[in-house]
């Protein structure tokens, strides 16, 4: 390992609380990577499965992971809890849902419309 990177040791919490890609990453590691990473390496048989990255949001310590930082400028480092390992919960928000919901919002202001004329 060269000087001065860090490695932080992490493991992934889904939705049904199953452990994922449990691992050493490098501090320089992008959230966007990592993300790559458990979409190819999503368990078989979950009923909710990301598509893409855009699908998946990491959360550390209540805060959502930007895609384009690295994990040092997200603020994660190893040794900040006991045991070492950092535990990061994964949402998934599929674009499905995304959609229905705006065309549900649409179809609101549509309703929502009046025909008044006031003389």
């Amino acid at each position: 390992m060269a000087e001065g990177i860090e490695n932080v040791e992490l493991k992934f919490r889904i939705y049904d609380g199953t452990d994922i890609s449990h691992g050493s990453y490098a501090s320089s590691t992008t959230v966007t990577a990592i993300k790559q990473k458990l979409v190819s390496e999503w368990p078989q048989g979950k009923s909710v499965v990301p598509k893409t990255i855009n699908d998946m949001k990491l959360i550390h310590l209540g805060k959502v992971l930007e895609n384009n930082k690295t994990l040092s400028e997200c603020g994660v480092r190893d040794g900040a809890f006991a045991g070492g390992v950092i535990t990061m919960h994964v949402v998934i928000q599929p674009a499905v849902a995304k959609n229905k919901s705006a065309k549900k919002q649409d179809e609101t202001r549509k309703l929502n419309t009046c025909g008044c004329t006031i003389l």
